[in-house]
C-alpha cells in the first residue's frame, strides 16, 4: 500500500472489490475533545493570538507594619505586571488531482474479481476528497500534540503552531524526567505535585499516553476483583490527593517515552476562516486539462491556555 503525489490517472489509481480497511489512526479523540475542525473554539483575524495572559503575586508573608509606618501608605504601594502568551495558526493544504478518464472507468476492477463484482468506490473524487480532509485531521491532531512553535516573519517562511508537549516547556511548564526509568507510582505522584505547586487547578485533568504507558497506568493503579468469567483492568480516572484525573484512551500519535497530563478546560481550537469561504473548505481550481482539480485549505492554531496547566513525564521506558 502507498500513496501518490501526482494526478490520479487509470493506471495509479486501480480500482478493487472488495470492504475498505486502514490500520491507521483515523479518529482523532484529541480533536474531538476541543471542539473539533469546524466546531467550537473560536476564530481569530491574525495568524497570532494569544492564549493567556498571566501575572503573579510575591510570596506570601506576614506583614509587620506599624501604626507609625500606616501613616505613609506610599511605602506600601505594589502594582500587578501582566505578560500576554501567545500562539500562531498554520496552513493545512491538500490538492486533489484526477484525470477524466480515471472518472469515467469505474468499472474497469484490477485483482481478483467474480461475477457481480464491483468498485467499492462509486465516486472516485469524493472518495478522494474524504481521504484528504482526513488526512489533514490526522496531522492537526499530530500537531496538536507534537507541534514544534515557529512564527513566520517572511512569506517564505512556514507558521507552526505550539503543541501540548513543547508547551510543557514553556516559563511555568512541568516536566518530569524518568532517566530510562519505567513508569511507576513515585513518577507519578512527582508529576501531581509539581503541577500543584506549579498552580495547576486539577478542574478537568487527562493523561495521554500511547498503548505501551497506557497500559503501564492501568497496571499501576488496577485492581480486578476475583471473578471466573471476568479479568483486566483498564483504567480510566484516578483519585489524587488533587483532584480525580481522567484517563484518556492509549494514542498512536503521543511519544512511545512521554506521558502529558493537561487541563482540558483551557484548551480550545482557533481557526483562521478565509472572507467568503470559510475555513477548511474545498474548492475548485483552474481547468489545465482533462482533469478534475481542486483543494482543501484552512488555518489551524492551538489555544493550549497557560504553561503551568500541563505536564509531562518525559524518557520513559518503553519495553
Amino acid at each position: 500500500m502507498s500513496q501518490i503525489t501526482a494526478q490520479g490517472t487509470v493506471w495509479n489509481l486501480p480500482n478493487y472489490w472488495g470492504e475498505l480497511f486502514t490500520a491507521d489512526l483515523v479518529n482523532t479523540p484529541f480533536l474531538s475533545m476541543i471542539g473539533g475542525l469546524t466546531g467550537g473554539g473560536r476564530q481569530s483575524a491574525d495568524f497570532e493570538f494569544p492564549t493567556s495572559v498571566e501575572y503573579d503575586f510575591p510570596s506570601a508573608a506576614q506583614p509587620a507594619i506599624t501604626e507609625t509606618a500606616s501613616l505613609t501608605a506610599s511605602s506600601y504601594t505594589l502594582e500587578g505586571v501582566r505578560a500576554q502568551k501567545k500562539n500562531v495558526c498554520q496552513i493545512f493544504m491538500q490538492s486533489v488531482m484526477i484525470s477524466y478518464a480515471k472518472l469515467s472507468a469505474a468499472g474497469r476492477l484490477s485483482g481478483i474479481n467474480t461475477v457481480g463484482a464491483s468498485n467499492s468506490v462509486a465516486d472516485e473524487q469524493a472518495w478522494q476528497i474524504n481521504y484528504n480532509l482526513q488526512k489533514i485531521a490526522r496531522d492537526v491532531e499530530y500537531t496538536i500534540l507534537n507541534g514544534a512553535y515557529n512564527i513566520a516573519t517572511t512569506a517564505g517562511t512556514a507558521n507552526k503552531t505550539r503543541g501540548m508537549i513543547a508547551l510543557c516547556d514553556e516559563t511555568g511548564g512541568t516536566s518530569v524526567d524518568a532517566s530510562a526509568t519505567a513508569l511507576d507510582k513515585d513518577l507519578m505522584q512527582e508529576l501531581f505535585l509539581d503541577l500543584f505547586d506549579a498552580g495547576a487547578p486539577f478542574s478537568n485533568m487527562v493523561i495521554w499516553a500511547n498503548g505501551f504507558q497506557k497500559q503501564a497506568i492501568s497496571a499501576i493503579y488496577g485492581y480486578a476483583p476475583e471473578d471466573r468469567n471476568v479479568g483486566g483492568v483498564n483504567i480510566k480516572q484516578i483519585e489524587t490527593d488533587f483532584g480525580n484525573i481522567g484517563i484518556a484512551p492509549a494514542h498512536r500519535f503521543m511519544p512511545a517515552a512521554t506521558l502529558l497530563i493537561c487541563e482540558m478546560g483551557v484548551i480550545q481550537p482557533v481557526t483562521q476562516p478565509v472572507p467568503g469561504k470559510g475555513n477548511f473548505f474545498y474548492e475548485q481550481l483552474a481547468k489545465t486539462g482533462a482533469s478534475e482539480n481542486g483543494q482543501i485549505y484552512g488555518q489551524f492554531g492551538l489555544d493550549h491556555g497557560p504553561a503551568f496547566m500541563a505536564g509531562k513525564i518525559i524518557n520513559l521506558a518503553t519495553s
